[in-house]
């Protein structure tokens, strides 16, 4: 497999986007939540030829009990080696209006392809939260070369692009939905969001229209918390049990009312996770607009 030469990965912050999501204009938000998203380049090179993906393991986890969930220790979490996890957010071509900051957030279709390839080319088996969680409460075992795949903000090209890529190799995702924009021209319908749910992946929670959990106060939790996780659920049917912050961004108050509110689990950005609820710290790095295929791995490799 050849790849091109890829470009340094820049500091993000999130550009401007008229629904306030992953890709606001507030850069001083975002370049906090993507600190470490600069990933060095020294390891090896993709193979150059495919490998025989070895078999999946069990895609039935291990069923986590409220008990399971209540006595596990951070320190027990913190000793499982983290599994590599992606986040993705537009996927189409950049434009004239896209700035040097917002093309961070927008992967090519192509590169988005060369990187699906090369993930199934390298071995890689996509996992879903329950795996991961089976994984980091009780140690049962995972595929071999796991990863997860997640999406934010409910973009249309995830499922137009993306999801017919995921298709082809067997991989499945996690798409994390802002129930604002549910409908709206270039975003997903309820159809489309219900369809995903049924073909085995996982719907997450993004809040109601990704303002900073660490603003919130009294009834923000139940406008950008309660409210969506309940449309979420009556959509596909399914409870809404893992939720991802807006920029990556979280505060210790923020993990108890997301307790009270049903969620196993959260996901930030590439900074690092809180020692006392790693569980609802748990790391992603931005695929970057600006790496090619083997910018990706590098990152995946030296990152996790």
């Amino acid at each position: 497999m050849n790849f091109r030469r890829w470009a340094a990965p820049l500091l993000v912050a999130a550009f401007s986007f008229s629904f306030s999501s992953c890709s606001s204009s507030d850069q001083t938000e975002a370049q906090a939540a993507k600190v470490a998203s600069s990933e060095a380049t020294t390891a090896a090179a993709p193979p150059e030829e495919a490998t025989p993906a070895p078999e999946p393991g069990p895609e039935a986890p291990v069923s986590l009990t409220t008990a399971d969930l209540a006595n596990v220790t951070a320190a027990t979490v913190l000793a499982r080696k983290q599994v590599p996890i992606l986040c993705y957010h537009q996927i189409r071509e950049w434009t004239a209006k896209d700035g040097k900051v917002g093309k961070d957030y927008i992967v090519k279709p192509e590169e988005f392809i060369a990187q699906m390839k090369m993930l199934a080319d390298s071995g890689y088996h996509t996992i879903l939260p329950d795996q991961l969680m089976a994984y980091l409460v009780k140690g049962t075992p995972l595929p071999s070369k796991p990863i997860m795949l997640t999406f934010d903000d409910t973009k249309l090209d995830q499922y137009t692009v993306a999801k017919p890529e995921l298709d082809k190799y067997g991989f499945k995702g996690v798409f994390f939905i802002m129930t604002v924009s549910i409908g709206r021209p270039n975003y997903m319908t309820k159809e489309q969001i219900k369809e995903l749910s049924d073909q085995g992946h996982v719907i997450g929670s993004h809040t109601y229209d990704h303002h900073n959990v660490k603003k919130y106060q009294g009834k923000d939790w139940v406008r950008q918390i309660e409210k969506p996780t309940q449309q979420l659920q009556a959509i596909t049917g399914q409870p809404v049990k893992y939720f991802a912050y807006p920029f990556g961004l979280w505060n210790p108050p923020a993990i108890p009312e997301l307790k009270k509110r049903g969620f196993d689990a959260a996901f930030i950005l590439a900074t690092k996770r809180d020692e006392q609820d790693p569980l609802f710290t748990i790391r992603r790095i931005i695929a970057s607009g600006y790496w090619s295929t083997k910018g990706l791995y590098n990152s995946i490799q030296n990152s996790f």
